[in-house]
């Protein structure tokens, strides 16, 4: 088979030629480099910090701000609408926060009872109160053993416990009427909106 194309030119490949580090620059005066633009400049404007009318020593181009911008972000809002609450994530949440309330309470009546010990609250009104009470046979009521520190904290322990139960269940019950309220009219909507 025969070749009738003729004589091809040579090619310079990669390995002939120079690295692009090494070639000359091309012939011609060398300046700023400007990217091609969309739309054409006005007349008499500026192209490159010069006027386009020939003058060297022109005055840069001023950018004047448009009037019509927005100077504050528009803050985005989404709403919602809660249409099932899960009865077992509700239960969980409501028993976890009731333990956690039933804690406070405990330290606080210990706190209680300690501030008003050191103030002479129960020294005080307990003589009131033996005296009122009290007669020739029996010295009356006692209040500082009635109501002594461990007998506090065992009541304000009951008290607690019986807390976490009736949060618990009060909590889950309301999850389950909720659902079956929100099942006819919707549920609750709200409106969430993003911070700045």
């Amino acid at each position: 088979m025969t070749d009738t194309r003729g004589p091809q030119p040579q090619y310079e490949g990669y390995a002939t030629g120079p690295l692009p580090g090494e070639r000359e620059p091309a012939p011609g005066t060398a300046g700023p480099y400007h990217p091609p633009q969309a739309y054409p400049s006005p007349s008499g404007g500026t192209q490159g910090g010069q006027q386009r009318g020939g003058q060297q020593g022109g005055a840069q181009a001023m950018r004047l701000p448009r009037t019509g911008a927005r100077t504050t972000p528009r803050t985005r809002k989404a709403r919602l609408r809660v249409a099932k609450a899960d009865p077992w994530s509700v239960m969980k949440v409501s028993f976890l926060l009731s333990i956690a309330l039933g804690i406070c309470t405990v330290v606080a009546s210990a706190v209680l009872w300690m501030v008003m010990d050191a103030m002479g609250v129960f020294d005080t009104v307990g003589g009131t109160i033996s005296e009122a009470t009290g007669s020739n046979e029996s010295n009356g009521f006692d209040l500082q053993s009635f109501l002594s520190l461990p007998r506090v904290l065992i009541f304000t322990s009951v008290i607690a416990v019986i807390d976490v139960v009736l949060a618990t269940a009060l909590a889950t019950l309301g999850a389950f009427i909720y659902n079956l309220s929100a099942g006819f009219v919707g549920g609750v909507e709200l409106t969430l909106a993003e911070d700045e």
